[in-house]
């Protein structure tokens, strides 16, 4: 959301200084502009018209039957023109596929401005929040970090404004804090749970025992939702192997990948129904977009941190300097899901939306040429991504009787050896790491 701001100020890619623009908004400003934006439902049409041509594809996907009914909590018109950020949020640009292509571009019609769910999982899972956490507590409570700039100290008070305090009454995410649900991480491990059935791969904190996000929740999480998602890329992964066999057996079947899709995409909406935990997937994406914005660039607070990695540089190289000032080492698959936040986002708004749900349009996730599709480009990047950030060997096609005694893939299934989250240094001031411990995995808990 924020990054997509920052691209719309300086198309078609934001600047060191747009991206300060943006995180030295006044904090009440940015606050009005995402009320506008979730009041606007993220849509300005209830359908996607199909434009990738293919006549197998639907001619429409209801776009609302997968975000639920938002707009019974849209603020009211009075209050938005009454109050207003000023910021234009209708020319935002979309999540994008792999070639730079939005879904809009791909699919029509306007799709939600903000990213999957997804997305917030994978980008929390690099240990971000808890690194960024801390460059604010040091900030506000002493002086152990270097002096920041005027720009540097605005988005220390932006972000402990938009995401560290009590949010204001009535607002987007107001209702995502109170005395039933006082803690904010917990209720966003409790959402990730719900529908990707999958914990973060490190400890929440400080005074929290047991797992409450888990408590209550009933028998309706996904927890077939990485089964599902790790077999669709396997089967995906065949298909690349196999699109140009001129002669003999083409091993993936367009119709299981369409089961694959179809399962997916009704456990995803389940999740959904009536609008559940649609505010919540605004909240918590917008959050992680915030963090990764901070250090997509050489940012004010990226510099006054002596984290700068220059213009071609990487968020991962940004987000392991800052980590090495505060003591909490981020995950050494940070480079990865960095990357395969965005990509999986576009790819499951797709396919929660049923657009891969026939043989037909299932066959554009392997079927087509590499170059031409970026259907096809952004899943093989996604699978590279996944198996070397995850462990799981998705191209490792010896999983499948029929394969036994073929050679393995020769990615492997990690590019560092070690747990996804490593053993911390020592915190500056002597105390542990609140992201240090050694996780179980980024899948399940």
């Amino acid at each position: 959301m924020f990054r997509a701001l920052a691209d719309r100020l300086n198309p078609p890619k934001a600047t060191d200084q747009q991206a300060n623009g943006v995180l030295s908004t006044y904090p009440m400003q940015l606050s009005r502009f995402l009320d506008e934006v979730w009041s606007a439902g993220g849509l300005n049409s209830a359908t996607w018209n199909m434009l990738l041509a293919p006549a197998t594809l639907p001619s429409t996907v209801p776009v609302t039957d997968a975000i639920g009914d938002v707009g019974l909590e849209q603020e009211p018109q009075g209050l938005l023109t009454t109050l207003t950020s000023g910021l234009d949020y209708t020319t935002l640009n979309k999540p994008k596929f792999k070639d730079g292509n939005s879904v809009k571009t791909l699919f029509g019609g306007t799709p939600p401005l903000w990213d999957h769910m997804i997305y917030a999982y994978l980008i929390e899972a690099t240990g971000i929040f808890e690194i960024m956490a801390d460059v604010v507590r040091r900030y506000v409570v002493g002086e152990t970090l270097p002096y920041a700039s005027p720009q540097g100290l605005a988005w220390v008070r932006g972000t402990e404004e938009l995401f560290f305090r009590d949010p204001p009454l009535f607002s987007t995410s107001g209702a995502l804090m109170s005395q039933v649900r006082p803690d904010a991480a917990i209720n966003r491990r409790n959402a990730y749970w719900r529908m990707f059935g999958m914990d973060l791969p490190h400890p929440v904190g400080r005074g929290v025992t047991g797992q409450p996000w888990k408590r209550d929740v009933g028998s309706t999480i996904n927890t077939r939702f990485l089964e599902l998602w790790n077999e669709l890329l396997r089967q995906v992964w065949l298909g690349f192997e196999n699109a140009t066999n001129s002669s003999g057996a083409k091993p993936t079947d367009p119709s299981y990948v369409a089961y694959l899709c179809q399962t997916l995409s009704e456990m995803l909406r389940l999740r959904r129904q009536f609008g559940m935990l649609a505010r919540e997937e605004f909240a918590f994406v917008t959050m992680m977009d915030w963090f990764h914005l901070t250090v997509q660039y050489d940012t004010a607070i990226v510099v006054d941190l002596k984290a700068t990695a220059g213009p071609d540089g990487n968020p991962a190289d940004r987000l392991a300097a800052i980590g090495a000032r505060v003591g909490v080492a981020p995950s050494r698959q940070s480079r990865e899901l960095f990357e395969l936040a965005d990509l999986a986002s576009s790819i499951l708004w797709a396919i929660e939306l049923g657009i891969f749900n026939t043989s037909g349009s299932a066959a554009l996730l392997f079927a087509n040429n590499l170059t031409t599709n970026p259907i096809v480009s952004t899943m093989n990047r996604i699978i590279d991504l996944w198996q070397s950030a995850t462990g799981e060997r998705v191209k490792d096609l010896a999983v499948t009787t029929r394969r036994q005694g073929l050679p393995q893939s020769a990615q492997p299934s990690r590019l560092l050896p070690g747990p996804l989250v490593p053993t911390a240094r020592p915190a500056a001031e002597g105390r542990p790491s609140t992201n240090g411990h050694r996780p179980t995995s980024l899948t399940r808990g």
